[in-house]
């Protein structure tokens, strides 16, 4: 694994148990560095259970205290009920009380302003989407005019996580901060480091991770069988991940000096994201990540070349 540079940045996707996967690679980097992560990363930004990863770790916790904290709470947190089981004929199919009191018992009444105004500063970037006024809120330490430092940090966490069906909306408005385009928060972590931290890319890492890609697995004789309600599925996968790879795309594109390094394994299946059965299965793609990681095996996303036309106009 290339050294990292002077400042590091990690960004980690949302995915929901399939927070497993980046929690166990980023036990693995910890151990091959000999140190924490919130002492290799300075900057961290996460959406969803993204950023239940990243607010574990500017809190001071281990990568695999948090992979334990999946291994632990995901039986709880998606606990089959009357809710899960009736739905869609209820509102939505889990409550948020259990990962609440698990963020609590972890965080501590935290506020995000607890992070920034320390002696190691850390910031962490936490996308919540805002359904009353239509848009992405950036929620970090220090955006005094808009009172983010005073948001406690179990609030935010939890309103970048509580995806719509999946969970209710926080305070009846904040949903998951992947419903607009950042469910990758790579490029927010990349604009973060030079035009809000003054960070020279040159002397920046910036290190994201994804919570593992599904095979397509769809065939031309079963979609041109397909009724209005098949459409759901492939349509809403086809725009996350289009979304994901084309905020990797934006951050070559406008950060080329960045020391970049995409990491995304590949599953071997449909991975749903609220089957804590398929923990054990996850933890090991994390560690085919953690070995990516250390190896520099970047995501096929990372670095395609634009093709040379073969005339002009």
């Amino acid at each position: 694994m290339k050294p990292f540079r002077k400042n590091v940045a990690l960004a980690v996707d949302g995915g929901g148990i399939k927070g497993v996967v980046p929690s166990r690679a980023i036990a693995i980097l910890e151990d091959h560095l000999h140190k924490p992560s919130y002492e290799i990363f300075n900057l961290l930004a996460g959406t969803s259970t993204g950023s239940i990863i990243s607010a574990g770790i500017a809190t001071g916790l281990f990568g695999e205290e948090i992979h334990k904290l999946y291994c632990e709470m995901g039986p709880v947190i998606f606990k089959k009920t009357w809710r899960s089981t009736f739905w869609p004929l209820t509102r939505y199919r889990y409550p948020l009380e259990p990962l609440e009191e698990a963020l609590e018992s972890r965080m501590a009444g935290k506020v995000m302003g607890d992070f920034w105004f320390t002696d190691q500063p850390i910031d962490l970037v936490i996308p919540v989407f805002d359904l009353v006024d239509n848009q992405t809120l950036f929620i970090k330490p220090f955006n005094l005019s808009r009172g983010y430092d005073q948001w406690p940090v179990v609030k935010a966490v939890l309103a970048s996580s509580s995806v719509p069906s999946f969970f209710p909306p926080v305070e009846g408005r904040y949903v998951d901060g992947g419903v607009g385009s950042y469910h990758n928060p790579c490029y927010v972590a990349a604009y973060e480091a030079q035009f809000v931290l003054g960070w020279d890319p040159a002397e920046t890492t910036l290190i994201s991770l994804g919570t593992g890609r599904e095979p397509h697995t769809l065939r031309p004789e079963q979609i041109r069988k397909f009724w209005p309600w098949h459409w759901i599925a492939p349509v809403l996968g086809a725009f996350q991940e289009s979304s994901d790879d084309q905020q990797v795309h934006l951050v070559e594109t406008f950060f080329p000096e960045l020391d970049f390094r995409r990491f995304q394994v590949d599953l071997d299946g449909s991975y749903p994201m609220d089957d804590p059965d398929r923990i054990p299965a996850l933890t090991v793609f994390g560690d085919q990540l953690g070995e990516m990681i250390l190896a520099d095996q970047v995501d096929s996303a990372q670095s395609i070349q634009a093709k040379k036309a073969p005339y002009t106009i």
